[in-house]
């Protein structure tokens, strides 16, 4: 039985298990201690200074977040020293700090602005130099202003230990110290996978996605433009957090009204997309699986991981799947067969796919990404884009009835569903991929080996009496693990499924941002993937394959699966790509 400890904290007694800190043991009773440096798991440096507490029998005050908790412990958490204290950090933070709140991207979702409040700064008391920066903005996926940054160094622990890649970190001393990267460069030069997890971990608007609403607006009020905004899976699971629902709220129908008021010519669900991933990837593996070609297959839908295995470990590349992801095959379609079929003009065509990831904004900027001189996509914008927008059109979101997707390309499956949560993308393959090797449509389409929130799951499962050696990663810090196995000789896997993001599309960089409060309350990831295998399980159909749209555009225009219009429209290649994109 693990070692307990008992203290008292502003009168309280509290019984906590050994090593537990000041700050933990706090909200085991209810008493809530600000933070601004604090990420659950992430980070935790007592850099800020916000969760200071008087300690009887100490000098000065101890920052909870990183304080252990001991036997008889007496903790003072809000006496008007502590107060004081608090209130003098805050104005040294603001007064070092942009004052444009109001036009601030974060303005209303900001946690230096929450604690301003609550503490009733309502003007700054230290006033001096200031550093002015420059923004970087040329990437086509993050900007960063390093003067809305307060030092708290969340960013930099989500890149370097979470996802294992250090592109940022506090360059400098003393007054001029601050978050930067090689040689100051711009994030679109170093080795940066534009994941956006610095974005999530982000309290302020330092970091934020490059937005491209006004672009969408324009082409929407452009009556020579024929509009299609489609949607990813994740981003119903994600949206409604924007207009208070509680968190993992699937939000479909309203989501789908709301496109079609916001002036869209015609709103497509992702998924659909996601289900011709499955057909071409589930065909792809089968075909190497049977001739022993390039194993393990590695899934390539996720833009961050491409660009991560393109710089880091570029001779493993043949193992990626050719498949692009689903939203551009989409988009691809959407030109072709769409275009053809309702007899519209592809190049009057605009493609707006509203997706949880910003690294999906430079995807979509890639030279291969288009078929005949046509773009597959036009415009990416994240799940917070697309709640601006609904508020800047006027709309009640609460209020709106559901709707559904627009038809011919509307219908998806419960697999398609599914993709936008780490494991979804294998489960959803071996739906199909089990029946195409047995010839069977077979019962079994749960792979539960697969789903839950650990960052590298691994399986074996048996298909058509072969086994079959499986694994999921999600995070790059993962991802790496699993290619230094391959690399060294010890994997024996066949199929390999790899998200950029911990957790997956779900808690992609463009989803809803929680506070360090909420993350640490609340298991983000588990509620939003509970939503969609919520939409899977509740789906008339389940497998991929068995989508009866697919079935007709294959049959009426692009033909087998792996075919060769298949490979020019869903198919791409992949090259090994520069860390660093910096000239001597």
């Amino acid at each position: 039985m693990e070692e307990k400890v008992t203290l008292t904290i502003d009168g309280q007694e509290v019984k906590v298990n050994k090593n537990t800190t000041v700050l933990q043991a706090a909200k085991q009773v209810g008493i809530d201690i600000p933070t601004l440096c604090f990420l659950k798991e992430i980070n935790a440096a007592g850099d800020c200074r916000m969760c200071i507490v008087e300690i009887e029998g100490r000098r000065g005050y101890s920052p909870s977040c990183i304080t252990v908790a001991e036997e008889g412990m007496v903790v003072h958490t809000n006496t008007p020293a502590v107060v004081d204290a608090r209130r003098t950090i805050l104005d040294l933070i603001l007064s070092n700090h942009p004052q444009d709140c109001l036009t601030c991207i974060r303005s209303g979702n900001c946690e230096l602005q929450a604690l301003a409040n609550k503490y009733n700064i309502s003007k700054i008391k230290y006033e001096g130099e200031r550093i002015e920066y420059e923004k970087d903005d040329k990437s086509p996926s993050i900007v960063r202003d390093t003067n809305k940054c307060i030092l708290c160094r969340r960013c930099i622990s989500t890149c370097k230990n979470v996802q294992g890649i250090g592109a940022i970190d506090c360059a400098n001393r003393g007054f001029e110290s601050c978050v930067s990267t090689v040689g100051n460069n711009s994030l679109n030069d170093v080795n940066c996978t534009l994941c956006g997890q610095c974005i999530q971990a982000c309290p302020t608007g330092a970091l934020h996605e490059k937005e491209e609403i006004d672009d969408v607006w324009k082409k929407i009020k452009d009556p020579d433009t024929f509009v299609i905004a489609q949607t990813a899976p994740a981003v119903r699971a994600g949206l409604g957090e924007e207009f208070g629902y509680p968190i993992g709220t699937s939000v479909t129908g309203k989501m789908v009204t709301a496109l079609k008021r916001l002036g869209f010519d015609k709103v497509f669900d992702t998924n659909t997309g996601a289900d011709f991933t499955i057909m071409e990837e589930a065909t792809e593996f089968v075909k190497r699986f049977k001739e022993n070609d390039n194993l393990p297959m590695i899934t390539s839908c996720s833009p961050g991981w491409v660009r991560f295995i393109e710089a880091n470990y570029p001779d493993l590349l043949p193992h990626l799947s050719s498949c692009k992801s689903p939203h551009q095959m989409f988009g691809a379609i959407l030109k072709s067969y769409y275009a053809e079929k309702e007899n519209i003009d592809p190049k009057k065509m605009y493609v707006v796919s509203v997706m949880p990831c910003v690294a999906k904004k430079f995807e979509k900027s890639r030279p291969e990404m288009e078929v005949d001189g046509l773009r597959d996509v036009d415009a990416v914008i994240t799940t917070r884009e697309l709640a601006r927008m609904i508020k800047q059109g006027n709309i009640e979101f609460t209020d709106l009835e559901d709707s559904e997707f627009d038809d011919p390309m509307g219908e998806a499956t419960g697999a398609g569903a599914i993709f936008g949560t780490t494991g979804g993308v294998m489960e959803a393959a071996l739906r199909t991929a089990q029946d195409i090797l047995t010839g069977e449509n077979l019962e079994k389409i749960d792979f539960e080996a697969v789903r839950g929130g650990a960052g590298i799951k691994r399986a074996t499962v048996n298909i058509a009496g072969k086994e079959l050696k499986i694994v999921a990663a999600s995070g790059l810090s993962n991802a790496r693990k699993i290619l230094d196995e391959i690399n060294s000789g010890k994997a024996d896997y066949q199929f390999i499924e790899i998200m950029a993001c911990p957790g997956g599309c779900i808690m992609g960089g463009g989803q809803p941002i929680k506070s360090s409060k909420i993350r640490s309350e609340v298991d983000v990831r588990e509620l939003r993937a509970k939503a969609l295998y919520t939409i899977d399980e509740k789906s008339t159909i389940r497998k991929s394959h068995e989508n009866p749209a697919l079935k007709k555009i294959y049959k009426d225009y692009i033909g087998e699966p792996g075919g060769e219009l298949a490979e020019k429209l869903l198919h791409t290649e992949y090259a090994e790509r520069k860390k660093y994109n910096i000239l001597d």
